[in-house]
């Protein structure tokens, strides 16, 4: 089963020889399960010919705003539009939660609440599930056919199922400890307020629950296998 991964934002360089780039997170996060994975780095202007070229489809995160005047985003939205209508799984997370809501008729904002990051509790499907987070945007208007399937006091839609087909969520369930670290130390100075940053460094080695997404994760992406 071929994935798709369509990113939209590359990691750090600090980071890129230790834990690669976004791609690399979610092969990691999927590996034993037989995929092939290919890459599209939308953020760069290179996209699939259509919804065709994979059996299934993941969005990754980014810096950018899914509401910024971006040249790749327009094709990108257009491209979920299509993915939906052809009816394969498709999978996004942060960013890729946040741009899927606004092209099927969400919208996005950049939250008054402010950030959110390191670990957080989410409820997921009834189920507590704790996930590192990385974002200030959120979905504030879900789109008119999604079902709001996970949330938290910070984040209403945290995660969707719009339709049968597509997935998303907020959090970053690719994000290890090294990860989260590397960004308290490299994007967040004068950017997250100092606080949220102590906050995030003294839950840097709490327990999460990725194992667990990924494995709804997988369940979603083969839906189609069945």
């Amino acid at each position: 089963m071929k994935i798709g991964i369509l990113q939209t934002g590359h990691a750090p360089e600090v980071v890129l020889d230790e834990l690669g780039d976004y791609d690399a997170m979610f092969r990691r996060l999927l590996d034993g399960q037989g995929y092939e994975f290919i890459t599209y780095s939308v953020v760069d202007g290179q996209f699939p010919d259509g919804p065709e070229a994979a059996d299934a489809w993941l969005i990754t995160g980014s810096k950018h705003g899914a509401y910024e005047d971006h040249d790749w985003i327009p094709p990108l939205e257009e491209l979920i539009r299509t993915i939906r209508d052809a009816g394969q799984p498709l999978i996004g997370v942060c960013f890729g939660h946040q741009v899927i809501a606004q092209a099927l008729g969400g919208k996005v904002e950049k939250y008054q609440g402010g950030w959110s990051v390191g670990s957080q509790e989410y409820d997921i499907e009834g189920k507590p599930m704790r996930l590192n987070a990385w974002h200030q945007d959120q979905v504030v208007e879900p789109p008119p056919d999604a079902k709001v399937i996970g949330s938290s006091d910070f984040c209403a839609n945290a995660a969707m199922m719009i339709g049968d087909n597509i997935l998303t969520i907020q959090p970053h369930p690719e994000f290890s400890a090294a990860m989260i670290d590397a960004l308290l130390r490299h994007r967040a100075p004068g950017v997250v307020p100092p606080e949220l940053i102590d906050t995030a460094k003294a839950t840097l080695d709490q327990p999460n629950d990725s194992a667990t997404f990924a494995q709804m994760m997988v369940k979603h992406l083969n839906r189609k296998e069945k």
